[in-house]
């Protein structure tokens, strides 16, 4: 349950915007958006749907009404309770990890987190959702179509909908247990688990014999 929490996102495009939209739709309040340039805050809460149309027609969240400007960087440094790097990678490193003041990290850019910065957020204990199991939807999804082109038979967005959620949300509580289980990282378990995985059907299929 997500109502009542704040959320603080950088990059605010077809993946950010997304995302700012699902949590504003789920009761979460997102206080904090940037785009390539510049950030817009507002403590009380931002309309992301008046964001979105302000975006399309401006080309930019910058000049957002009741908003004040900040830095791209400093939407990630902002006070909340779940930070989405959603922009370039290596955006959080080792430089700006200890000014991290958000309790969950959801990676939703591909290595938005360098090795280093995830050894201090992991000290700090800021849980992480790693780049390769939160933002793996899409690669889930080109699977079912791929499925589907070789089937022949297309399926209802229903369904596709219901499968991608069942997939991430097993793949989730599978990477939770390994972590912790082994003590480690919420990434470390994310590696372990898809390296395993690799070396499984390796040995199911007898290629190294």
């Amino acid at each position: 349950d997500l109502r009542g929490s704040t959320a603080s996102v950088q990059g605010f495009g077809k993946v950010g915007a997304e995302a700012a939209q699902l949590l504003d739709e789920m009761g979460c309040k997102v206080i904090a958006v940037s785009d390539s340039k510049g950030g817009i805050f507002n403590g009380k809460g931002i309309d992301v749907s008046n964001l979105l149309k302000h975006k399309r027609e401006s080309g930019s969240v910058i000049g957002f009404r009741n908003a004040d400007a900040i830095s791209s960087i400093g939407v990630l440094e902002i006070p909340c309770d779940i930070l989405i790097p959603a922009a370039l990678e290596n955006q959080i490193w080792e430089g700006n990890a200890d000014k991290i003041r958000a309790k969950i990290i959801a990676e939703a850019a591909n290595g938005p987190t360098t090795p280093k910065a995830d050894e201090i957020l992991d000290e700090r204990s800021i849980f992480v959702i790693p780049d390769i199991l939160a933002n793996a939807g899409g690669v889930i999804v080109s699977y079912f179509e791929w499925v589907q082109n070789i089937q022949e038979y297309f399926w209802p967005e229903k369904r596709i909908s219901s499968e991608l959620n069942r997939i991430l949300s097993d793949s989730f509580r599978k990477v939770l247990e390994m972590s912790k289980k082994e003590k480690i990282s919420m990434k470390m378990a994310a590696y372990c688990l898809g390296v395993d995985r690799v070396v499984q059907a390796t040995k199911d299929r007898g290629i190294y014999p």
